[in-house]
């Protein structure tokens, strides 16, 4: 006897993220299946340890589609009405995480039915990049770069010339692993516009680079002029440094010279102090004279002696009292008696 039966057989898919699939799963049923018809979709997970997710049913006339929330409203049955033999699985807006494999059941008791599909979405390469790396210059060697920056493996990079003949150099050696071109022993004749292709199976992208081959630069000359440029840029430092040293010496000097106080020159006495002096000078050379010039000594007139004056306020004046001294026998000591002044009330000598 012949039971329910699944006829579809294809059991690969890929697509390009942002599209739609359809995953087939038709069936027919025999007499014999008279039970409700269930059809379920089950996404088995990579991971062996991960329990199956069911996606979406059809079970007693009824659709339920809200079991897995990443895919919720982006699933649906190809058919209107599972019962005529289709409960294929459309999947909207294809992303990268919808990779993996899927299984359509399908019961009618007492036939059971199932198989299983896989789905790999892949990213179609994008925002592909072309670079140079190396020196444009003749008899160099230079690298045109390509790479995409989204796009999944197995990605393919070609190179072709987009001006003039569109046959790369024949120096030219191309990976199109890696997508670099490397152009040996480089000649004007290289320069022009070239493209890169990057491709895998669900699309391509493609960028350009323009290469521009030149004669070498004149080194000796480039060093030259730095030299001489550092040299005349030091000799202007140089010159503005010695000017601003002068300068800020040529002030110091005038403020010197402004504010000079000779050191050498002592102070001038006042006239007590010369007073005191000249009055202290005298009696050391009175105890020093001996009698044989004792004589001319006191022929001198005290009214030259410079007067004192205190620097005191009025009423406030020392009175000094005259000093009761015997006066020693000067005849037995063979010395003619001297006069000693003695100072008044006043400040005066007598």
């Amino acid at each position: 006897t012949r039971s329910l039966h699944i006829t579809s057989d294809q059991s690969l898919f890929e697509k390009a993220q942002g599209e739609k699939v359809t995953l087939p799963c038709t069936f027919v049923l025999s007499e014999e299946d008279e039970g409700p018809l269930d059809i379920e979709w089950i996404l088995i997970p990579s991971d062996n340890q991960k329990k199956e997710q069911t996606i979406i049913m059809y079970s007693v006339d009824r659709i339920y589609n809200h079991y897995y929330t990443p895919m919720t409203g982006r699933v649906q049955f190809a058919s209107l009405d599972p019962r005529s033999g289709d409960g294929s699985l459309d999947i909207l807006n294809l992303k990268s995480a919808d990779t993996g494999t899927y299984q359509c059941k399908v019961k009618k008791a007492p036939g059971v039915q199932s198989q299983k599909i896989q789905l790999l979405v892949l990213v179609k390469p994008a925002r592909t990049k072309c670079s140079i790396e190396g020196s444009q210059e003749i008899g160099k060697d230079v690298v045109l770069k390509c790479k995409s920056q989204e796009g999944s493996p197995l990605l393919s990079y070609d190179w072709r010339r987009a001006s003039g003949t569109q046959e790369l150099p024949t120096t030219s050696m191309l990976n199109k692993d890696t997508g670099e071109l490397l152009l040996k022993n480089a000649s004007q004749d290289y320069s022009g516009t070239y493209s890169c292709v990057a491709s895998n199976r669900v699309g391509v992208d493609e960028c350009s680079v323009r290469l521009n081959v030149t004669p070498p630069v004149n080194t000796a000359g480039i060093i030259a002029g730095a030299i001489i440029g550092t040299l005349l840029g030091l000799s202007v430092l140089g010159l503005l440094v010695f000017c601003c040293c002068k300068k800020h010496r040529d002030k110091k000097y005038e403020k010197e010279v402004h504010h000079d106080i000779r050191e050498d020159v002592p102070p001038p006495k006042s006239r007590s102090s010369t007073a005191r002096s000249y009055i202290g000078s005298n009696r050391s050379s009175l105890g020093s004279m001996s009698p044989s010039n004792m004589e001319g000594y006191t022929k001198t007139p005290y009214s030259q002696v410079p007067s004192e004056d205190f620097e005191r306020a009025p009423g406030q004046n020392q009175t000094f009292a005259p000093s009761k001294v015997a006066a020693p026998n000067l005849s037995r000591m063979g010395a003619v008696p001297v006069m000693i002044p003695a100072q008044s009330k006043d400040g005066s000598i007598v």
